[in-house]
């Protein structure tokens, strides 16, 4: 059932926000109520996210030194070069922006491993890099931030509401996940506990797309339009990065499964570990939420593709002679 479930992610994901996005049209007064149910269900989908990031898999990691030189590059060089490229051309509207650059400059660390190993990459190498991706990206964001916005970032981002949702949303489920996993490693009681978690995965993100789509649809009010401009950049950073993923592999002269990882892990960004932090902003910025979620449907779409395509980019010439 987990490998079916798995296997039909994409159109399981791709129902749950269709669900979603009727349910807040049809009902928009539901929006408010369904707003409450979004952290628990969030919380509960980054705790068994956090539980696949293999905190034992960390030392390992750095010991593949030139893939592991490449994932960092294509995520903390190259995709905020481009972000920095595309940010010209987005919607004046500050919500927009934020929300933007929230998602697109912290990769993946979940369903990326799912959908590199579907397109034939290497998921063990990916997976023990997760742990560093993680710990990386939660440190350089606001670095990011504060680079991409100077003196506007502290009129945009208020510290306590911001640093709870980091403290409880990411911190929490992320120490619990990792204490979790030291659990399993000394007794089968924790890794029972850690298996059946890790079969809740496919269920709980579609939980939480529905929950988060039906309560942001009420309050896009209008600003439709905003949130769809950002869509052909969502759709364009893919297309960039699958080439920028490739150019990386060729210079770090990687083997064609660790190339094809690469090229996933800069495509894919992490839009529900940044999404408490979108729906911590001020009210006058609750757009920036929504743009997080359209980022999220686009991506979903665009793994249909890159399933198929990443290979094509990438042959592996070794299986074809063979």
């Amino acid at each position: 059932m987990v490998e079916r479930m798995e296997h039909h992610q994409i159109a399981i994901y791709l129902a749950a926000m269709a669900a979603g996005g009727l349910l807040g049209w049809a009902l928009p007064a539901a929006g408010p109520g369904l707003a409450h149910a979004i952290n628990p269900v969030l919380g509960a989908l980054l705790y068994v996210t956090f539980l696949q990031v293999p905190a034992a898999e960390l030392l390992r990691s750095l010991r593949d030194g030139r893939f592991l030189s490449a994932t960092l590059a294509v995520n903390f060089l190259l995709v905020p070069a481009v972000v920095a490229a595309m940010v010209g051309f987005l919607p004046a509207d500050q919500a927009v922006r934020i929300g933007v650059l929230l998602v697109l400059l912290t990769p993946c660390v979940d369903y990326v491993i799912v959908f590199c190993g579907l397109a034939g990459g290497s998921s063990q190498r990916l997976l023990a890099a997760t742990p560093l991706l993680l710990i990386a990206q939660m440190l350089l964001l606001p670095v990011f931030l504060y680079l991409f916005l100077g003196a506007e970032l502290a009129d945009i981002v208020e510290p306590g509401p911001f640093v709870e949702a980091f403290l409880v949303l990411i911190v929490g489920p992320l120490t619990l996940a990792w204490a979790t996993q030291a659990w399993a490693a000394r007794a089968p009681a924790g890794r029972a506990l850690s298996g059946a978690a890790g079969t809740a995965m496919v269920p709980l993100m579609a939980a939480t797309l529905l929950v988060v789509v039906a309560s942001q649809v009420p309050r896009l009010d209008g600003n439709l339009a905003d949130v769809a401009a950002v869509i052909p950049f969502y759709a364009a950073f893919l297309v960039i990065m699958a080439f920028a993923g490739w150019a990386v592999a060729r210079v770090f002269r990687l083997d064609v499964p660790a190339a094809r990882a690469v090229v996933f892990s800069g495509a894919t960004r992490n839009s529900l570990v940044v999404l408490p932090l979108a729906l911590a902003l001020p009210d006058r910025l609750a757009l920036a939420a929504g743009v997080v979620v359209t980022q999220t449907l686009v991506e979903v779409i665009g793994m249909l593709a890159y399933v198929r395509a990443v290979p094509r980019l990438l042959p592996d010439r070794t299986a074809t002679a063979s």
